[in-house]
């Protein structure tokens, strides 16, 4: 059963890292798109996509890099982690704005940090 969990965990950080990269091409591409032709803005910068977002990261979060931290015993991982959700979150709050982007791209940066630390430290 450990070894399935694991292998299960293993893939869902991946999961992870490779959702903070599509998050962060979404902003960046948002941005671009919006301001060099001023198209979709109501499409890419809708609220329901960053809250839905933030949910997504949240629980994936804790499922791989809070039960891979309590398994390798490093704190690493739930401290950046922890810190970007709470990025991506203020960013919500922060309204859409370049501000908006760099928190959420600071945040993705972290959350992917954490994963791939959890990957070095369980294999």
């Amino acid at each position: 059963m450990n070894d399935a969990m694991f292998g299960l965990r293993g893939r869902l950080d991946r999961v992870g890292v490779v959702l903070s990269g599509l998050c962060m091409v979404h902003c960046l591409a948002g941005l671009f798109l919006i301001g060099a032709f001023g198209l979709g803005g109501s499409v890419l910068f809708d609220p329901a996509i960053h809250r839905f977002g933030l949910v997504i990261a949240f629980a994936l979060g804790v499922i791989t890099i809070g039960m891979n931290a309590v398994r390798h015993g490093h704190r690493l991982p739930l401290a950046l982690g922890g810190g970007g959700v709470l990025l991506m979150g203020s960013a919500i709050l922060a309204g859409h704005s370049a501000f908006e982007a760099a928190l959420t791209i600071g945040g993705v940066l972290l959350v992917a940090a954490a994963h791939m630390i959890n990957l070095r430290r369980t294999h």
